[in-house]
């Protein structure tokens, strides 16, 4: 069972809180969006899953706290409705910046989930976008709470350095086992050690530092709780950007130059397929999309950017360097494709159809830098390698198809390319010189990093 969109093809979203002047505030915004409609409104738990269930909304956004006990009703009722309407987006609103409430929410998994302060919801479109990013089965998170929660409380409490390096670990959000991995031991040994390692802090803690010992429990608890899953706080942050800030504060804001090789994908036919498919429908496949383009980048240690619909950008060697960029992209971009095609073999028992992809890969300078903006953390690329990408994604065709530029060409001298005849694009006074790329085993694996 699935949710739906509202009969004009705007979102549809349930909105619950037991103040009626904030539901009407949070109603007057989303009513601003133009792509959102409220269908129904609920005021405490028994409501919330009431009205989910008869109007079948595809998003609930919702308070915290609401009859009968007013403590997290909300969270509960959100969690209630998932179980009954699989795949509805959540956005929970709250005026508590205690990061213990978000990792409540997320204890199960962040996909479809968002968590905004009701203080700064009426910024900018927000609220809005939240509700479009759990649509679609992303998640969002505030600003404020990304920051407790990758910027952990560390020093000062006359630790060890293996003491230190495991209290990084748990506040990165690393699983048990990954843990113990990571030094060699068994995940029942790093299990003993962090609850020594809170034993020693809150023996040690001044007042200052409770708090954070507080978040750092709740997040060992989430970590136990969806070790199976493979989950981690750290999807809420574009992958490696949680290292990037919790290893280096001060990148905020400072402007890094690197060679990097960017990656650009778009599914051919996607305004057809959009138009021809439930709208609850097509949230799903590209669920089902995004994370296998998302498991080929994270397996070649690229970046995933963001995902703009159908398309999706992707980065290597950034924010840390990479001597190989060029053909760890060429082989996430062969994986992307070979991941797709096993997807939409899939989808073809269900009638469902195919995402055709055309990928532009281009090698070349770029200015990066980590902003931290009212809305989120976000890290951004400037220059005319990532304008060239896109431009060589455009002739990325027929779907199937890898272009790249002929910098990266020279950075893979173990790969096969089929030069391709210049050829003028947008926003270039002179031809472009490109190759396709091609698909074959004994490229990829004279490419394997």
């Amino acid at each position: 069972m699935y949710s739906v969109t509202s009969t004009d093809g705007r979102i549809s979203v349930l909105l619950a809180d037991d103040n009626a002047i904030v539901r009407a505030g949070v109603g007057a915004l989303l009513a601003l969006a133009g792509d959102v409609e409220v269908v129904a409104t609920a005021e405490d738990y028994d409501g919330v899953v009431a009205q989910a269930v008869e109007h079948r909304p595809q998003v609930v956004v919702t308070d915290i706290r609401m009859p009968p006990r007013f403590a997290d009703e909300g969270i509960e009722a959100a969690k209630e409705v998932r179980k009954r309407l699989p795949g509805t987006g959540v956005v929970v609103l709250s005026q508590y910046s205690d990061p213990e409430y978000a990792v409540a929410l997320l204890a199960q998994g962040a996909a479809g989930y968002a968590y905004l302060l009701k203080e700064r919801v009426a910024d900018g479109d927000r609220l809005a976008r939240a509700v479009r990013e759990v649509a679609a089965g992303g998640s969002m998170l505030d600003p404020e709470i990304v920051s407790a929660l990758v910027v952990p409380a560390r020093g000062g409490a006359g630790l060890s350095d293996e003491e230190e390096r495991l209290l990084g670990m748990v506040a990165e959000g690393r699983a048990v086992k990954a843990i113990a991995a990571s030094l060699d031991t068994t995940p029942a040994a790093v299990d003993h050690a962090v609850e020594e390692l809170f034993l020693h802090l809150a023996r040690d803690a001044s007042a200052g530092r409770s708090d954070a010992l507080a978040r750092l429990r709740k997040l060992h608890t989430a970590i136990l709780d969806r070790e199976e899953q493979g989950e981690t706080l750290s999807r809420l942050l574009p992958s490696r950007l949680a290292d990037k800030l919790r290893d280096d504060p001060a990148a905020i804001g400072r402007t890094d130059r690197l060679t990097v090789t960017v990656l650009m994908s778009d599914v051919r036919g996607y305004s057809g397929i959009a138009e021809r498919t439930d709208p609850s429908v097509l949230a799903r496949q590209l669920n089902m999309h995004r994370k296998a383009m998302n498991s080929a980048i994270l397996m070649q240690e690229g970046t995933v950017m963001q995902y703009v619909g159908d398309a999706v950008m992707a980065v290597f060697g950034a924010p840390f360097p990479q001597a190989d960029h060029a053909e760890r992209a060429l082989a996430a971009a062969i994986d992307m494709h070979r991941r797709q095609a096993d997807v939409d073999l899939h989808w073809t028992t269900e009638g469902l159809e195919p995402f055709g992809m055309g990928i532009g890969l281009s090698t070349g300078e770029v200015a990066a830098a980590l902003l931290g903006s009212d809305e989120r953390l976000e890290y951004t690329l400037v220059g005319d390698t990532v304008n060239l990408a896109q431009r060589l994604q455009d002739l990325a065709r027929p779907a199937g198809t890898t272009v790249a530029s002929e910098a990266t060409m020279a950075l893979a001298p173990t790969w096969t390319f089929e030069q391709l005849d210049p050829v003028y694009v947008k926003g270039r006074d002179t031809p472009v010189s490109a190759c396709r790329v091609v698909d074959s085993l004994e490229s990829l694996e004279g490419s394997a990093p």
